[in-house]
């Protein structure tokens, strides 16, 4: 089982350190965080195929992380004589019987590991025409792949090839799959993989046979002669129509798979993704000790994603599963105590957090926790009429809502602030929290929050100074005239006792912030929330 994974300049990496449970990994994490990347570079370690296709045939400059790229041409560009970069991607494994061949310490870190060092770099052989090329070009713009070679050794500076490596993997993505003649090729070609050798004879031969009689059926015959006729018009030799017999294996190209009499591309999008996954661990995942799987959920219903989740299990029992995924659903289902949370080049599991935090968020039901996550930012607020009134204020100030612009609010109940912060900044997520004051800054805010979070460069602790309005309620009837707030609630109180009561009574606090956030009539924003709008 793989141990840890390292990865330098490959895609949107520049570096990922990455220790792995020896059972399930659950990648979770925004876009263009690397979670499908970590992915396809394990499996380009482990297989040297890229997009189903041997790696020499897939080389391009764009494997390169762009920021490492830009940095090469601005040296060239300015007359330094540098190498170009290369990509490292190193898998550890656990030591065992299995790969025991592989240990030594031929590695980034010099460890004595059993593993695998995968790189693509520069060819020295190329050193004198590299030089050449980089005096005479004017204008490079990216790096010269054309000079560039691909290595793959063990730990013990053995040469490995997929067939020498022990350690098998299979990269399953559901989504894909592109038209190809009608059919899905995908799907046609795991339908391949999983027939016996005498079955795929079988199908090839009587394919071949098929298309071989198509010319004597008799309606093309008529057609044939009638562009016989034309001998001579279009070419000196009898011009026929007939169906292609040169390929060996044509059926992946013209056969196409049906369900209950539906060809596959005309079922829904949930069951072919469903289908293609079941398929892959038929054919793949019984010899793999390693499966990797990307987002199984796309189309899914939660009955049907229970099932498939179902069918994972018991498939990859006693395999490593790296999978993965946006939803909280597989979060739960697989345990939240296999999560790697990604973002921003950083990542930490759950059990990175101290123990209390730890089993907090194993209790949750991980919505929220996923919520966080996956914003670009987030506000954290008490209750739901904060979260009304934060969205009206967004609205109000920028005229769209803020998850337009990435950022969530996220109702966090009791005293769970700090479970959620302490994500935050092992992540450097920016969070705003918006906290009431109670009547006591020194006992809810100062002592609650400390220094660390209150001087913290990514976390934002906003809250009114004004003690004598303790909660949101009197804070906003503090900012705002009377007339507009009974106006909005439909109320004729004459004093702001009266208003707040109101308010504050447990039965009104939802309604009465659903027709201030309903409401087309402008407010005053009390600043504490305009600071985390800010």
């Amino acid at each position: 089982m793989i141990e840890k994974v390292i990865i330098k300049n490959y895609k949107s990496i520049d570096y990922l350190d990455l220790k792995l449970d020896d059972t399930i990994n659950i990648l979770v994490g925004n876009n263009e965080q690397g979670k499908s990347t970590i992915l396809e570079a394990v499996n380009l370690a482990l297989t040297s195929t890229l997009n189903k296709r041997n790696i020499h045939n897939e080389l391009n400059p764009f494997l390169f992380n762009k920021t490492v790229v830009e940095d090469y041409i601005k040296k060239i560009s300015i007359g330094k004589r540098v190498t170009p970069p290369s990509i490292l991607i190193e898998i550890y494994f656990k030591e065992d019987n299995q790969n025991a061949s592989l240990k030594g310490s031929n590695n980034s870190i010099k460890e004595n590991a059993c593993g695998i060092s995968f790189s693509i770099e520069f060819d020295d052989d190329y050193t004198e025409e590299y030089q050449q090329y980089i005096e005479q070009s004017t204008n490079i713009r990216n790096i010269p792949i054309e000079y560039y070679k691909i290595n793959s050794y063990s730990f013990a500076s053995n040469p490995i090839t997929s067939r020498s490596n022990p350690i098998k993997c299979v990269l399953i993505d559901p989504t894909e799959g592109k038209a190809w003649n009608g059919t899905d090729r995908y799907i046609s070609s795991v339908i391949g993989d999983t027939l016996d050798p005498k079955q795929r004879a079988t199908l090839n031969f009587n394919f071949r046979d098929i298309k071989e009689n198509f010319s004597q059926i008799e309606s093309i015959s008529k057609i044939n002669s009638t562009l016989s006729e034309k001998t001579g018009d279009i070419s000196d030799k009898e011009l026929a129509i007939s169906l292609d017999i040169s390929q060996k294996n044509g059926w992946e190209s013209n056969l196409t798979a049906y369900l209950d009499d539906i060809p596959f591309d005309f079922i829904g999008k949930g069951e072919q993704n469903s289908v293609k996954l079941k398929l892959s661990l038929e054919s793949n995942a019984e010899e793999a000790q390693v499966i990797l799987i990307e987002e199984p959920e796309n189309h899914l219903s939660h009955s049907n994603m229970q099932k498939l989740i179902n069918q994972i299990s018991e498939k990859c029992e006693g395999k490593q599963l790296i999978i993965t995924t946006h939803s909280t659903y597989v979060l739960n289902k697989l345990g939240l105590d296999k999560v790697v949370l990604m973002n921003n080049g950083k990542h930490i599991t759950l059990r990175d957090l101290n123990e209390d935090t730890f089993n907090y968020f194993k209790k949750l039901p991980g919505y929220d926790t996923l919520r966080l996550l996956l914003a670009d930012k987030a506000i954290l607020v008490e209750g739901p009429s904060d979260e009304l009134i934060v969205q009206k204020a967004y609205l109000q100030k920028h005229n769209r809502l803020p998850i337009e612009d990435g950022i969530d609010i996220i109702t966090v109940r009791g005293l769970s602030f700090k479970r959620f912060l302490e994500i935050a900044d092992l992540l450097n997520k920016e969070v705003a929290v918006v906290t009431d004051n109670d009547g006591d800054i020194d006992k809810h805010i100062i002592e609650k929050y400390g220094d660390h979070y209150l001087k913290h460069p990514t976390i934002k602790i906003c809250y009114s100074d004004d003690t004598r309005y303790a909660t949101l309620e009197p804070q906003l009837v503090s900012v705002n005239e009377l007339s507009i707030l009974n106006d909005i609630l439909g109320k004729d109180y004459t004093s702001e006792a009266e208003l707040i009561k109101f308010m504050t009574s447990s039965g009104n606090k939802s309604e009465c912030a659903m027709r201030i956030f309903d409401s087309n009539q402008k407010i005053i924003i009390p600043g504490y929330i305009n600071d985390a709008i800010q």
